[in-house]
């Protein structure tokens, strides 16, 4: 048994506990001992006075053998109002205290008691009672303090001892006890936590509740609804793994066939004829959303993006490659692209993902604009605190529907505009996140929508001595 197991501190605290009780009773004792042999010493005087009063002619001898057995110096015994030394012998000091036993309150007695086993000097105290049996109105002896404390720490040793025993049966007991009824169960319930842990698609892993405690019953229902349902999330799990494999697959393929149908589009768009020529534009669409749909779902379905390789640079180089890039894209749209951002703004991050990032998001505001037949403009801008870099993509679309704002970041969840993957928004707020910042939904409506990317400047902080006094500047 180790001491720092439950069974260990169990029985060191019950050993303390009692200990401490026996302690708390130990006080009160003591002071009835001291009390009972006190009154037991009046009592021998009393018998001692009453073998002069019978016979006057006791010599010397036989009256210093009286008081010894008595172990006291003198008796005085008041009788009818009169108060009379019965015994006396020579006293070795003067007296140092008097104790009344007819009017000692419980207070007074554990502190006298206390006090005496404290204070080793062999003193001599008068001790005033009330006679046994009605033979006299006071008795009263003189007595030296030695014997007293000699006798209070045979006694308290005896309780002590008798306490140490006592207190180790019952921890034994209670240490018994509670290893049955607790600590057996508990081992159980974590025995059968380290078995799901190791095979938790075995069924038989899972706890049957049995314990008869309420608490602890409480505990295996808890712990058996927990495991049914992570078993059922792991085989979910596998099987989502599983259909995410053949999706790849399946992606990767329509892709080479699509790549192939995008070579054959390009040349039957060469064709003079006019039926030809209206329905070239709309295959040509067809098939590049079919690629991007590919491209995106094969991105997304890799076990995860790569740790981000940061850099600083500056921010309006990367936004300036975004912004061409859609310019071309948008072809001869209403479409006009703005940009906010002070050339000197210099950001830590990873350039690739970060135009990754923005490219998403620009690219999402310009297919919502075209999707409405208007004009529209999208504005990039950046500004940097003292904690963080902060970017906004706006644009003056026609916001995203109710349905899109609840499902914004969650993969395959489109929302916003027909035939879009909704893999864009996810990709890029676990871009983000990879950078330790957060993509967040600042406003969207009739008049547009913006979108904000949030970069710490903690890291870029510690790694760079020059980013605080640039920050201060």
């Amino acid at each position: 048994m180790h001491l720092n197991s439950l069974s260990g501190r169990f029985l060191i605290l019950t050993v303390a506990f009692v200990m401490l009780a026996e302690v708390l009773i130990f006080v009160p004792s003591i002071a009835r001992f001291r009390d009972d042999y006190l009154q037991n010493r009046l009592e021998r005087a009393q018998i001692a006075s009453l073998v002069l009063l019978a016979d006057d002619m006791i010599d010397a001898e036989l009256e210093q053998e009286l008081l010894q057995n008595a172990e006291v110096f003198n008796v005085v015994l008041r009788r009818d109002e009169a108060r009379e030394l019965m015994l006396s012998s020579p006293v070795p000091g003067p007296v140092a205290m008097s104790i009344d036993l007819r009017d000692e309150s419980a207070v007074m007695m554990m502190r006298d008691a206390l006090a005496r086993l404290i204070n080793p000097d062999n003193e001599v105290i008068r001790v005033i009672g009330d006679p046994v049996r009605e033979g006299g109105l006071v008795i009263e002896v003189t007595m030296e303090t030695a014997p007293l404390r000699a006798a209070m720490l045979e006694y308290g040793q005896r309780i002590l001892l008798l306490s140490a025993l006592i207190s180790v049966a019952t921890a034994l007991l209670l240490f018994l006890a509670v290893r049955r009824l607790m600590v057996r169960p508990i081992k159980k319930v974590v025995h059968n936590m380290m078995g799901f842990a190791r095979a938790p698609e075995d069924a038989r892993q899972i706890i049957a509740p049995s314990s008869n405690v309420r608490e602890l019953r409480e505990a295996e229902e808890a712990l058996h609804d927990l495991q049914e349902q992570l078993s059922g999330a792991l085989k979910q799990r596998e099987r989502l793994a599983a259909l995410g494999g053949a999706v790849a697959r399946i992606s990767h393929d329509l892709r080479n066939i699509l790549t192939t149908a995008q070579l054959f589009a390009d040349r039957v768009e060469m064709s003079e004829d006019p039926g030809v020529q209206k329905a070239v534009p709309k295959l040509m669409g067809s098939i590049n959303r079919a690629v991007n749909l590919c491209e995106s779902t094969l991105a997304f379905g890799r076990a995860e993006e790569p740790a981000p390789r940061l850099d600083r640079f500056p921010l309006a180089n990367v936004v300036a490659d975004v912004m061409d890039s859609e310019r071309l894209a948008s072809g001869e749209d209403d479409l006009s692209y703005s940009e906010d951002v002070p050339a000197n703004l210099s950001v830590r991050a990873d350039p690739e993902q970060l135009y990754r990032i923005l490219r998403n998001l620009v690219r999402n505001a310009r297919q919502a604009i075209q999707g409405t037949g208007k004009g529209g403009e999208i504005m990039v801008s950046a500004f940097e605190a003292p904690d963080e870099w902060t970017i906004r993509v706006e644009d003056t679309g026609p916001g995203l529907p109710p349905k899109a704002q609840e499902l914004l970041f969650q993969p395959f969840a489109a929302g916003g505009r027909k035939g879009g993957s909704g893999l864009g928004l996810a990709i890029a707020a676990e871009l983000v996140r990879g950078h330790g910042g957060r993509l967040e939904l600042e406003r969207t409506g009739p008049e547009g929508t913006t979108f904000a990317i949030h970069l710490p400047r903690g890291l870029e902080t510690l790694a760079d001595p020059t980013a605080t006094a640039e920050a201060a500047q």
